[in-house]
């Protein structure tokens, strides 16, 4: 007696959309800049999402080094993404969008700079007579209480320095120096010449050099 093998299709369950979401949002995290912005103005919204986690660090330090005002700069911070938004079609490939993007908010953190003093900078550095950059040292940043109360007080100098360089000098250093942009990036951004640039970085970190040499002069061994 013969056994008949029934076979049983399996059936290929469609995918949800919760699942195809991800797989798109997987495929844009690795797209560059440039093609985000073209998904953007094409209609992807959350091309813009990702721009927006990409650089809102970024942005908020950069800002935060104009103003030294965090609850400010979180408000510069949303301007800047709302333009963004809004003048998405204006952007054009030819520029390099982090450049693009940095000129909006170098526009708005100079206009509130007329109305604020403060600012702050995270890494100095400065160059010798060969006009090679180093690094001035800053105190280690471990916690501790004496450490951190050490901090805060040498912050005050740092921002009392910086508001006593003219703001052409102290826009171009943090570009430089806390931003690690490019010359040729910081140029675009300022609308500057380069040579005016690399002049004013270097005049910016001596100033600043002078002014904090006795916080943070070397050590005598």
């Amino acid at each position: 007696m013969l056994h008949r093998t029934r076979i049983v299709k399996k059936t290929q369950r469609p995918r949800s959309e919760e699942a195809e979401q991800q797989d798109r949002l997987a495929l844009l995290q690795q797209m560059s800049d440039e093609d985000l912005m073209e998904q953007f103005q094409a209609g992807t919204v959350e091309a813009f999402n990702i721009l927006v986690e990409r650089y809102s660090e970024r942005l908020m330090h950069y800002l935060y080094g104009f103003l030294g005002d965090a609850r400010r700069c979180e408000d510069l911070l949303q301007e800047t993404f709302l333009r963004v938004y809004r003048n998405r079609h204006s952007y054009q490939r030819i520029a390099k969008f982090s450049t693009w993007l940095y000129t909006i908010a170098g526009n708005l953190a100079r206009s509130e700079y007329r109305k604020r003093k403060r600012r702050r900078v995270y890494s100095i550095q400065s160059v010798n007579r060969d006009d090679e950059e180093y690094e001035i040292a800053l105190p280690d940043e471990t916690f501790s209480p004496d450490k951190h109360a050490e901090s805060i007080i040498q912050d005050k100098y740092i921002q009392e320095a910086l508001s006593s360089i003219p703001p052409d000098f102290r826009e171009v250093v943090v570009l430089r120096d806390v931003q690690q942009l490019t010359y040729e990036e910081i140029a675009q951004i300022t609308g500057l010449p380069m040579g005016t640039v690399k002049s004013r970085i270097n005049r910016g970190r001596t100033k600043l050099q002078a002014l904090l040499k006795d916080i943070y002069a070397p050590e005598e061994v």
